[in-house]
């Protein structure tokens, strides 16, 4: 049926930016180092990510450092790691749930609950798609207008970095996926938009010939 493969394609659509908001949470290249003009040294460059920096040297080596404290740190980052952390756990319990209420396993026998486990799982896709969001948007406003403020100096601009533009097709991965898995979980029994047939379903006039007179 077309409610069950859009259920198929919502639950793995949302698999999907789940796994992509993983690899967001752990590559730390959410900001990388701005070029501009000759002010920076071309010879190394500077990512940042949740849980550590790292300093890519022009030989290519690579040496990372995870940060002393926490609340030494910005509070979008803060911020940035809870949301998405949240997040995460999130996928997790709606991935469960969206397995046992999908219509081709045999977890949950009643139709019913079924779907309404079903469509507990999309919401919470879609909430964590949302939650996933806002760290990514308030992350990119914050190295936007910090590139643009002539009082930030030039060594401490950043660039948006490619976890920022992953995360971002996470969200909506798992905004879309929500929203599929909820709408292709329909409870049985629901009334549709009507139907009409070909047949004599409804009441129809007598004819003439078969009409009795009464006097």
């Amino acid at each position: 049926m077309a409610t069950t493969g859009m259920q198929l394609v919502g639950l793995i659509m949302s698999i999907l930016g789940w796994v992509a908001g993983l690899v967001v949470i752990l590559v730390p290249l959410w900001r990388v180092t701005a070029f501009i003009g000759n002010n920076l040294v071309t010879a190394q460059i500077i990512w940042e990510g949740l849980w550590m920096t790292c300093i890519v040297q022009s030989t290519g080596q690579i040496q990372c450092k995870v940060y002393d404290s926490m609340l030494a740190l910005p509070s979008d980052m803060q911020a940035a790691r809870g949301l998405t952390v949240l997040s995460v756990m999130l996928c997790a319990v709606a991935l469960s749930l969206g397995v046992l209420g999908a219509k081709c396993t045999t977890c949950v026998g009643v139709n019913s609950l079924k779907a309404r486990i079903a469509r507990i799982s999309g919401v919470l896709f879609a909430v964590a798609g949302f939650l996933f969001l806002v760290p990514i948007c308030w992350t990119a406003h914050s190295i936007i207008r910090d590139f643009y403020d002539p009082h930030v100096a030039a060594p401490h601009k950043r660039e948006l970095g490619p976890s920022l533009y992953i995360g971002w097709g996470a969200s909506g991965l798992l905004l879309v996926g929500g929203s599929l898995l909820y709408a292709g979980s329909s409870p049985p029994g629901l009334p549709g938009s009507p139907t009409f047939s070909s047949g004599e379903s409804s009441p129809r006039r007598a004819p003439a010939s078969q009409a009795k007179g009464y006097v």
